[in-house]
Formats: C-alpha cells, sequence, structure tokens
C-alpha cells in the first residue's frame, strides 16, 4: 500500500462517488478504478461494491476506509518528525481554516512567514469554522483558525473580536426591523444560533427574509445595493463605503462579539514549524489589516 492507496480509500468513502473522487484527486477515472481493483488484489476482498446510483462499501471495505485516517495520520506525524530532528524550520505546516478568515486574512499571514520561513510549505483546508474545529480536533492539521467560540480543551489564542451589526445602505431603527426586508445567508451553526437568540430576545415576530443567498460576501453586495438589510459580522464590512451600521447588544448593553480563535494541541509545539508558526502570528495584531 502506498500513501495514496490510503488517500484514495478515505476520499472515496467520504464522498461514495468514484467520479467526484477522481475529481477531488485529480486523476482519471479509470486510472482510480484500476488502482482501487490493485488495492483489492492486495487483501484479497472486494472492497465496493458498484450499485445503480454509486457504490457501497462491503463491511471488509468499511474497515479499510476508517483505518486509512489512522494510517494517513500516522504517515504525517513521521514524516514531521523526521524533518523536526533536523533542527530546522522546515516541512509542510497543515492549516484548517474558516472561509472568510483565509479570503480576508490568510494571505497575508502566509506571505509574511514565508518570507521569514523559506522552507515551510503549506497545505490549507478550508471551510466552515464546525468543520475546521473538527480537522484540528481530529489532529488531521496543525492549527485550526475558527470562528466562533467552540469547546476546546487543546492550547488556543484569541486573534481579535469583531462586533455583530445591523448593516443597511440607508440609516433605519433597529426597532422596526420586524417590518423590513431582511437579506439572509448560509453561516457557521454557532452564528446563526446567536442571531437567532438575540432576535427572539428582542422581537415578537420573525424577521421578514427577502432574499437568502450563498455566501456573506454576496449578502454584503445585496446590501450595498440597497436592497435589504443584513446582520452580519464587522469584518465583512471592512471598507465598504457609505454603510449604515448599528451594532447589536445583550440586554446590559454590552456588544455581542464574534471571535477568531487559534487552536492547537501542546504537543505539536515540539514541531519547529508548527512552534514558529504559533509564535508569529501571536505577534500580529489582527483587528488591522496587514
Amino acid at each position: 500500500m502506498e500513501d495514496r492507496d490510503w488517500t484514495i480509500l478515505k476520499v472515496l468513502y467520504e464522498q461514495q462517488n468514484i467520479t467526484r473522487t477522481a475529481q477531488i484527486l485529480f486523476i482519471s477515472q479509470p486510472a482510480l478504478t484500476n488502482r482501487l481493483q490493485q488495492i483489492e488484489k492486495e487483501f484479497g476482498v472486494q472492497i465496493v461494491q458498484r450499485r445503480r446510483r454509486g457504490i457501497a462499501f462491503t463491511p471488509e471495505g468499511e474497515y479499510l476506509a476508517k483505518c486509512a485516517n489512522e494510517m494517513l495520520l500516522n504517515i504525517n506525524k513521521i514524516k514531521d518528525h523526521v524533518i523536526n530532528m533536523r533542527g530546522e524550520v522546515a516541512g509542510t505546516l497543515r492549516l484548517g481554516v474558516s472561509n472568510y478568515f483565509t479570503r480576508s486574512k490568510l494571505p497575508g499571514i502566509l506571505e509574511l512567514f514565508k518570507n521569514n520561513y523559506p522552507d515551510v510549505e503549506f497545505k490549507v483546508v478550508t471551510g466552515w469554522s464546525r468543520d475546521m474545529f473538527n480537522q484540528i480536533y481530529n489532529q488531521q492539521v496543525h492549527i485550526g483558525i475558527v470562528r466562533g467560540d467552540y469547546q476546546w480543551g487543546g492550547q488556543k489564542h484569541l486573534l481579535f473580536e469583531e462586533t455583530i451589526c445591523i448593516a443597511s445602505r440607508k440609516e433605519i431603527n433597529a426597532d422596526d426591523l420586524p417590518g423590513l426586508s431582511r437579506i439572509d445567508y448560509e453561516t457557521d451553526h454557532l452564528f446563526k444560533l446567536l442571531v437567532n437568540n438575540w432576535w427572539s430576545e428582542n422581537y415578537a415576530y420573525s424577521p421578514v427574509v427577502g432574499m437568502e443567498v450563498d455566501k456573506v460576501e454576496t449578502c454584503r453586495e445585496m446590501v450595498l445595493k440597497g436592497l435589504g438589510y443584513a446582520i452580519m459580522p464587522s469584518l465583512v464590512l471592512e471598507g465598504a463605503p457609505n454603510i449604515h451600521k448599528i451594532n447589536i447588544t445583550d440586554k446590559n448593553g454590552n456588544p455581542i462579539l464574534k471571535r477568531t480563535w487559534m487552536y492547537y494541541h501542546q504537543e505539536s509545539l515540539e514541531l519547529n514549524l508548527v512552534n514558529a508558526f504559533v509564535h508569529y502570528v501571536q505577534g500580529l495584531d489582527l483587528s488591522k489589516p496587514l
């Protein structure tokens, strides 16, 4: 078994579809099928059964797919520690980063860090904060950067806080929100729960959602065009011209904040590249543009 074979099993089990797996791994479908047959031959078992709609893993296949995560984790740890034995800041730093932080902050951080440590490469996984939390929790990445407060027992560093605001092109009164058209967008469960709790504490009626979009950036553009109001973190509105903002507050008048954290495991600091990155980021003021 080669490293890539374990990766094939892992991704195929997640996708349950040969075509999608081939696309994700950037290999042809025939090549993937051939490699899967070689794995089946090596273990002497059938791993998947082809059906009209996709595939189904056999019990033996499910077992191997579950072993794939552990195998890949161990392979990465071995590679990390071998490189670390040289005493240099080098190797591949694996990061799991929330979508918006990836677009707004991460490129600048990686550029600055790379300038200081040119022998470090990056493997970045992006997605919803809950998924990035699972990545760091399961040690699939060295460092997780997530937005929101998750139950985390490892090491963490607060990167920055931001207010949550009602955004609109024209000035509006917060008391009038139940009668105004709101623009909603897909977001993390924790943030949606926070906004819903704030709404229920302040209004007796459900919001009038006139538009639902896929991303917060799309929502921002709709607000800029005067198509409704939205409730969003203030970082999203950074640099937006002529936007009226009202920070939402709790019952005591304190602003409700959204926090962005860097999570990592204490033992990962034994790796030179992780230690260097953590200390480098801790020295940055990410509340300001880089």
